[in-house]
């Protein structure tokens, strides 16, 4: 069973969807409430990022078939009842685990703690009823902190589960707040059924350069005042790899995105783009040579000022 907190959360009113929303209407909802709430949007802003998160966090479920038929069921079934969560007595979850990695790796920390996946016969029983066959044992949630390009390519790592070491594969293309399941590895059945589940929520760093939208990675590309304005070739890093040479055209302008092509996130459905956002950067400090040169361009240049629509708008 998954996190008893899908009980208390509405992922389609987080969307602002109706419950037979198709993948593509899912995904263009998201991607519009997460360009309006992005923490690079709104510096600053607690609330916007914790709704960036709520929406991130609500997508990532309903975008995964088996994760939203599962969801979709346990609403379902606590819709209008009683909601119950597992018994507490079990011993300390940090005794059982111990140590959560142990694949030896840079910056990857994880945490468990007790899951809600009682039976509803063991739920019945509480009140006098008889229990009908064994119990499944309970999900165990798992956390683990990776960097954005481990993120962004994947990698298998290592758990100390109840049933003991669990090699766990984080797909290429995980984003922030994606829960991974992994079957039949939680806590054992107290009498013979199936053991519960471990579900692992993975969080990503961010990157100094890079940031992510869909499958797509973007960054902002600072070129000169002559690049923009002649045109050139130029150099844009890639991540993990070695850098591409982008043609920027003459006359390019502050805010232009250019397109590479395959150079973005890997997944198993779809591979993204690398998107260069053009920033002309204006020296700071001009040699007598370089401010003469601007002079002269000065005289010469076409007299027609760059702000007129902006004025004519405001005074309308």
């Amino acid at each position: 069973m998954a996190s008893q907190d899908w009980l208390d959360k509405d992922f389609y009113q987080i969307l602002g969807v109706s419950k037979t929303a198709s993948d593509a209407e899912l995904k263009k909802t998201y991607r519009k409430l997460a360009r309006t709430y992005h923490p690079d949007s709104n510096p600053g802003d607690a609330a916007a990022e914790a709704k960036f998160k709520e929406i991130s966090e609500a997508y990532s479920v309903l975008s995964d078939a088996e994760q939203r038929a599962e969801y979709d069921q346990i609403r379902a079934m606590g819709a209008g009842g009683a909601r119950f969560t597992s018994g507490g007595g079990a011993q300390g979850f940090e005794d059982v685990f111990g140590g959560m990695f142990g694949g030896g790796g840079r910056g990857q920390q994880y945490g468990f703690q007790q899951g809600g996946g009682q039976g509803f016969e063991d739920i019945f029983g509480m009140f006098g009823g008889a229990q009908r066959g064994p119990q499944p044992g309970r999900d165990v949630q798992a956390s683990t902190t990776l960097d954005f390009e481990t993120a962004v390519h994947g990698k298998t790592v290592t758990l100390q589960a109840p049933t003991g070491t669990v090699k766990v594969k984080i797909p290429a293309g995980v984003s922030d707040g994606q829960k991974i399941k992994v079957r039949g590895k939680g806590e054992p059945s107290p009498n013979g059924g199936q053991p519960g589940d471990i579900i692992l929520t993975v969080a990503v760093r961010k990157h100094p350069v890079f940031e992510r939208e869909g499958n797509n990675l973007r960054l902002k590309l600072p070129i000169t005042f002559s690049e923009a304005a002649l045109g050139a070739t130029v150099e844009v890093p890639t991540l993990g790899g070695d850098p591409v040479r982008l043609k920027v055209q003459p006359g390019t302008p502050s805010g232009r995105v250019l397109r590479v092509k395959g150079r973005g996130v890997k997944t198993a459905k779809a591979t993204g783009d690398l998107l260069a956002e053009v920033q002309v950067v204006v020296p700071s400090h001009l040699s007598a040579e370089a401010k003469a040169a601007l002079e002269a361009f000065r005289d010469v240049e076409s007299d027609e000022n760059p702000r007129e629509d902006l004025l004519a708008r405001a005074r309308s």
